[in-house]
């Protein structure tokens, strides 16, 4: 029952709840942002979600566009600003994805929405993910997220989509206030990138 019907009602009273708490705060993002951006506060990429329907992903943009002499993007450390930098490390870039809850494209916990050209990369085991909304944090973005294999993510997030409930959504909500808190296992650094998936790691 939580799983089909209490987790969305949940989700959408608390990403509401949020969005209207945090309005402070995201509209000074947004301004100081828009300033840097050009007035493109916002990043969009198209992600896979639940039965793999496509979703809109809506990020802050903590990155510049500035390419290269052959109008390739520069790598993302050079793109990176310093106010994007701030953005990352204190997870507000994903604050945004409360909306994408707000809609339905997502959860607020469930398996981190990835790249479309993995969907190929998967086993059937791996593709089982998508029987639940994506989440803005998950069961392995609680359990190391960059410092575990791709293998063993996708091993979390299938534990997840098989024990799916509302103590294990509690825990994870509290472990990822934690780690926000401590800046544990958060964001990508520079020390410890996360490797795009080949199908083998």
């Amino acid at each position: 029952m939580y799983k089909f019907f209490f987790k969305r009602i949940i989700d959408f009273v608390a990403a509401l709840t949020g969005l209207i708490l945090l309005s402070p705060v995201l509209i000074i993002v947004i301004i100081l942002l828009s300033i840097q951006n050009n007035g493109k506060p916002f990043f969009f990429q198209t992600r896979p979600g639940k039965d793999q329907k496509a979703f809109k992903i809506i990020k802050f943009k903590s990155m510049t566009d500035a390419k290269d002499t052959d109008g390739n993007l520069l790598p993302d450390n050079e793109r990176i600003t310093k106010l994007g930098g701030i953005v990352r490390k204190t997870s507000m870039d994903e604050l945004p994805q409360l909306i994408n809850v707000l809609k339905g494209d997502m959860s607020l916990v469930g398996p981190r929405p990835l790249l479309f050209k993995y969907i190929s990369l998967y086993n059937t085991e791996q593709l089982r993910r998508h029987e639940v909304r994506p989440g803005i944090t998950g069961w392995a973005q609680v359990n190391g997220r960059n410092s575990i294999s791709w293998t063993d993510k996708f091993k979390l997030d299938v534990y997840y989509v098989n024990n799916v409930s509302l103590l294990l959504d509690i825990k994870i909500l509290w472990q990822t206030v934690m780690k926000v808190i401590k800046r544990a296992d958060v964001n990508q650094s520079d020390d410890r990138p996360m490797q795009p998936f080949n199908g083998n790691n």
